[in-house]
């Protein structure tokens, strides 16, 4: 029932979230007042409000289209009859924040979850597309509980670069290593500089910005088909269209998160992530985003998910192709198809519709390339494993479909670093202490120990063997990789080193092994040993103030989402 004020005040719409100044009705008219001195009509202001969270900067190229994008959102409201008012949210543009825009992931949350409670809005639509946002906007929605749309920016089109096609930043990684063997010029790494971003949008592989815009249409909170479509295309303007249209039915027919993101459409998205071949961060996120919905994922939900799952998407650092493939070869409906037997359909969207029956209309199967066959996989299991052992008690995080298979059962010699610095001047001696069957072990990379996780856990291969032609071995630590990152790389080793958890008390000489087929992670010291070496450990120290400080106090282990604390609901008595 809509509830009204003394004077007949509707408290809907420009009167939803009324400022206190302790007389509903005169906030209601002060409020109107000031509506007007924007320009606002009655007429506008009593139609459904749709907020649009917009996340452009100047200094976040993915997001560079987001005022057009904005834009065609608007048309969208307008012509489904509600009034959108556009807002700014922070923007992390993953290359220019330091240290890390995963330090920052929280505070984008909290800011958009508060706005979304503060300001009077109907429903929302959430602009976002770089790494970090689309997880922060989604922990937001879910504890905001307000009805929120998700829209992906899209990625970039492609790059090329000596006759190949490239990517960000998946072909970045692969060109700066041949730079550091002495195998390209610096005139030909400028013309790589020169090809890698060719147009707004996020990175056009099969990185963490495009693994959420997936995971998010999977999840149900985004129009189907909302993913692939290159950044600069008519196509994502129109997807635009469609999600600012869809927003006034959100307003007029309240679907909120908590009636989308249930456990069986994080099982479904758990599902897509493996099928796709997706980045390492969707672990650390779908966790977070899952918890502030009151649901707790491990590391072993996404390994058992995984084992069930065939590997479909041929896609860097996986596979060959890119994000503009993909959506020719039909983008996430069509991975939806091929899992049918595997998902739950009766799962809602943010359409108010199962996901059997919106599938149903759009008869999208993938062409057996780009995106392969149920019943003809690129691999018979999922691209992510997890890992438990005395080295990672809490689990740890493999991407085997990007590793290299003779590591995967492999025993080596530890080579140990407490700072990626120390690693990295070690890796750029030219020396011969570390042999390409040794492992290289980095702590202090963890969330505290960051802080903020920052993407370190591709750890550096020795110039020395750059230029034997070694071009991968066992790394490990308690650091994040970016998605686009290949490697027979073990991350997010819990807990962190950092907290005092073991991979800290790894010493140089010391022996590691992982045995993949048996998802175990050890170090081959004894225990008695270990807790020797555990009195000497220290953690750091908490800084004095600010955000800093209150990341440093509050936020979980990777196993956990990497949320701060208090962000998650309390349990519920039983």
């Amino acid at each position: 029932m809509e509830r009204k004020g003394g004077s007949g005040t509707s408290w809907k719409g420009l009167n939803r979230n009324l400022t206190n100044y302790g007389d509903r009705d005169f906030s209601a008219f002060l409020r109107s007042s000031f509506a007007k001195g924007l320009g606002y009509t009655r007429s506008a202001t009593n139609r459904p409000i749709i907020g649009i969270a917009q996340t452009w900067s100047e200094l976040n190229p993915c997001h560079g289209h987001f005022r057009e994008l904005a834009a065609a959102v608007k048309r969208g409201v307008l012509l489904a009859g509600g009034l959108p008012v556009e807002f700014p949210t922070m923007s992390l543009g993953e290359m220019f924040v330091s240290p890390s825009a995963m330090f920052f992931r929280n505070l984008l949350a909290m800011e958009t979850e508060e706005l979304l409670r503060a300001q009077p809005l109907d429903a929302a639509v959430l602009l976002g597309s770089c790494d970090k946002t689309i997880p922060a906007q989604l922990m937001a929605a879910v504890s905001a509980n307000v009805p929120a749309i998700l829209l992906p920016g899209g990625p970039m089109l492609d790059g090329y670069f000596e006759g190949e096609t490239i990517g960000a930043c998946t072909d970045c990684r692969r060109l700066w290593t041949e730079f550091r063997a002495g195998r390209l010029t610096t005139e030909q790494l400028d013309q790589v500089s020169d090809a890698l971003a060719p147009s707004t949008g996020h990175c056009m592989v099969m990185g963490t910005a495009s693994t959420m815009a997936c995971l998010a249409e999977a999840l149900g909170m985004t129009v189907l088909g909302a993913a692939a479509a290159p950044a600069p295309l008519a196509e994502r303007f129109r997807l635009a269209e469609m999600t600012g249209y869809e927003a006034v039915r959100l307003a007029n027919d309240p679907l909120r998160p908590s009636d989308i993101l249930t456990p069986e459409a994080f099982e479904n998205a758990i599902r897509v992530l493996c099928a796709i071949g997706g980045s390492t961060n969707a672990v650390i996120h779908l966790t977070a985003i899952a918890g502030r919905a009151g649901i707790a994922l491990r590391p072993s939900d996404f390994d058992r998910v995984s084992r069930q799952t065939p590997l479909l998407v041929a896609l860097k650092p996986s596979g060959i192709f890119q994000m503009s493939d993909f959506h020719r070869a039909g983008g996430v409906p069509a991975v939806l198809h091929q899992l049918r037997p595997l998902l739950h359909l009766n799962t809602r969207r943010i359409s108010g519709r199962a996901l059997a029956e919106e599938l149903s209309e759009r008869p999208v199967t993938g062409d057996g390339t780009v995106i392969a066959h149920l019943d003809h996989p690129l691999a018979p299991e999922g691209g992510i494993s997890a890992v438990y052992g005395n080295l990672a008690p809490h689990g740890a995080i493999l991407k085997h479909s990007a590793a290299t298979r003779s590591l995967l059962q492999h025993r080596a010699r530890a080579h140990v670093f407490h700072s990626y610095d120390a690693l990295l001047e070690a890796a750029d001696a030219d020396k011969d202490q570390i042999n390409p069957e040794d492992a290289l072990v980095l702590g202090g990379a963890g969330p505290l120990g960051g802080p903020g996780m920052p993407e370190v856990g591709n750890l550096p291969i020795p110039r020395a063997l750059l230029r034997q032609g070694i071009r991968d071995m066992l790394r490990i630590s308690d650091a994040r990789m970016s998605g686009t990152a290949f490697g027979t790389v073990i991350l997010h080793v819990c807990p962190e080193a950092a907290s005092g958890g073991p991979l800290g008390l790894v010493h140089t000489g010391d022996e590691v092994e992982l045995d993949w087929e048996h998802r175990a992670l050890t170090v081959l010291v004894d225990d008695r040993e270990l807790e020797r070496r555990a009195i000497e450990g220290h953690r750091p120290a908490v800084p004095e103030r600010g955000y800093a400080r209150l990341f440093a106090e509050h936020v979980l282990q990777a196993d956990e989402g990497c949320d701060f604390d208090f962000l998650r609901p309390s349990p519920q008595p039983e």
